[in-house]
């Protein structure tokens, strides 16, 4: 309802100018052409193209208000994305100590695969942190957010 608000008001005004005109036998449209007819050329010349201009404005309006609704529903979609894989490989990682703890407690168990899996860890936390503050959603942003450095 909310969106066809504009088109409900202009119908409610041209049903009401159409009654007036037909009911109460005042025509409006004569004495709007009347008043247009008493005007100066240059003063209706004006109105003419402020009219052009008020039109352009609006319909400018529309388009960024449209674009700025896209950008804020991508905006929460991608949110909600993020913070669905957060979840998945935080279950992921916590699931993952299990083996950590483990191969912590075999003895002969490599020291250095203990390391590589501890910088795996750190750099997949850092790209997800990344990920999580990112100021531009698109698609170079996202890229270069999650680029080894």
């Amino acid at each position: 309802m909310n969106r066809y608000r504009l088109t409900i008001v202009g119908s409610v005004l041209a049903i009401s100018i159409y009654l007036i005109n037909n009911f109460l036998e005042i025509n409006i449209f004569t004495y709007v052409l009347n008043f247009f007819a008493s005007l100066e050329k240059s003063i209706l010349e004006l109105i003419v193209l402020l009219g052009i201009v008020v039109l352009f404005v609006s319909i400018d309006y529309y388009r960024n208000s449209r674009e700025s609704q896209l950008e804020k529903a991508k905006r929460n979609i991608y949110k909600a994305m993020l913070c669905s894989s957060h979840h998945i490989l935080n279950s992921f990682l916590y699931q993952m100590d299990i083996f950590k703890i483990t191969a912590e407690h075999t003895p002969g168990f490599d020291a250095k695969t203990l390391a590589f899996y501890e910088d795996i860890v750190d750099d997949t936390s850092d790209k997800i942190q990344s990920l999580s503050n990112l100021k531009s959603i698109d698609e170079f942003s996202i890229k270069t957010s999650v680029m080894t450095k």
